[in-house]
């Protein structure tokens, strides 16, 4: 397998994530260089992870040999790089979102949407579990998927797990919901555990997504992304079926049920000497996911990274699209819709955008 080389625009703790994929996986992965602002920055970089670091893009891609490019910058800024990649016939894995409001994202797909390769870095839906409940939600079991609750992650995340479950990709939505605040004892952070005990207001959004005759749920309070006592919940319903959170439910045939647990399977645990990782996740007999980054010691976020990396250097040498600019700008464009929605108090519709597929 070629090792897939790449650039990265930006720095900070999300970008910390494709270094550390590419220090644990060398044999998969080279982050070659890097481009960022500040000259004490670049120190910090070039001691800390032994990167090539540039201040100027021309001297960043000069003679540089990469696959593709990420870019990891605010979202006000990730247009203005990726634009200018695309110029230059340099293949783009952006940050979510790609742009920061409706006129951005309509702006940038009209000026390389059709051409330029470009995709984004959404990677919610290649997280082990998420990704072995999508392939069983598509396995025919639970029947024609209707209904997807998820209380995962926020906005354009969330959504792009439920448009992923019902199998929605451009179709017309229909949006309300409301935001609900209530006390909560703050939890860890992105900086460690918490230092004292500080109860603070926690924002619970409830939003409901109509795609025809199939309903969306999204709930998220951002206190779960890192809380210990808020847990993240799925539900997805088909008429012959359904999964919640790791157990799935359905018929065999009208009068004879089955229930099983999406099982993951984990090395490095008791008697198991195959390093400190985990196969993949079996619904009985049958591996529903498996993972490709045996015997990396990756987190499951890690993983879905590392998979939008792999996916991303397929597509840079002609492969499939795996999550283009479209998807992604009409995933944060329902989420924009969403916010009115909740901020107004009222139901609001989707209209198709230019990213649409032309009939």
């Amino acid at each position: 397998m070629e090792k897939i080389k790449f650039g990265i625009i930006g720095h900070g703790w999300r970008a910390d994530f494709y270094l550390r994929i590419a220090r644990e996986l060398p044999e998969r992965f080279e982050a070659a260089r890097m481009l960022v602002r500040r000259e004490e920055t670049a120190a910090a970089l070039r001691a800390a992870w032994g990167v090539d670091v540039y201040r100027d893009l021309d001297a960043f891609l000069a003679d540089a040999d990469l696959d593709f490019v990420v870019v990891s910058v605010p979202w006000d800024v990730c247009p203005v790089y990726i634009r200018e990649l695309a110029a230059r016939g340099v293949p783009v894995l952006a940050e979510t979102p790609p742009a920061p409001d409706l006129a951005g994202l309509t702006a940038l797909y009209e000026a390389v949407g059709g051409e330029a390769k470009v995709q984004v870095a959404e990677q919610l839906l290649f997280q082990p579990m998420h990704a072995a409940r999508i392939a069983l939600a598509r396995s025919g079991k639970l029947g024609d998927v209707s209904q997807a609750q998820v209380s995962v992650a926020h906005g354009y995340h969330g959504i792009s797990l439920i448009r992923q479950f019902l199998g929605v990709r451009f179709e017309e939505a229909v949006i309300s919901g409301q935001r609900f605040v209530s006390p909560i004892v703050e939890g860890p952070g992105r900086q460690g555990p918490p230092r004292e005990e500080i109860v603070k207001d926690s924002s619970q959004d409830i939003v409901f997504l109509r795609f025809g005759d199939k309903l969306g749920v999204l709930d998220f309070t951002g206190d779960q992304y890192f809380s210990w006592i808020r847990r993240e919940r799925v539900l997805v319903r088909g008429p012959r079926g359904e999964i919640i959170g790791d157990e799935a439910a359905w018929l065999q045939d009208f009068r004879t049920p089955v229930v099983l647990k999406l099982r993951r399977i984990d090395n490095g645990f008791d008697g198991n000497v195959l390093g400190f990782n985990y196969g993949g996740i079996l619904l009985g007999a049958e591996w529903l996911y498996v993972n490709p980054f045996v015997p990396g010691r990756l987190t499951d976020d890690e993983v879905a990274v590392a998979t939008s990396l792999a996916k991303m250097g397929d597509y840079a040498r002609g492969g499939p699209s795996f999550y283009s600019l479209a998807e992604a700008s009409q995933d944060h464009y329902l989420n924009l819709l969403v916010q009115r929605a909740i901020a107004e108090g009222t139901t609001v519709t989707s209209a198709k955008q230019a990213w649409h597929p032309r009939s």
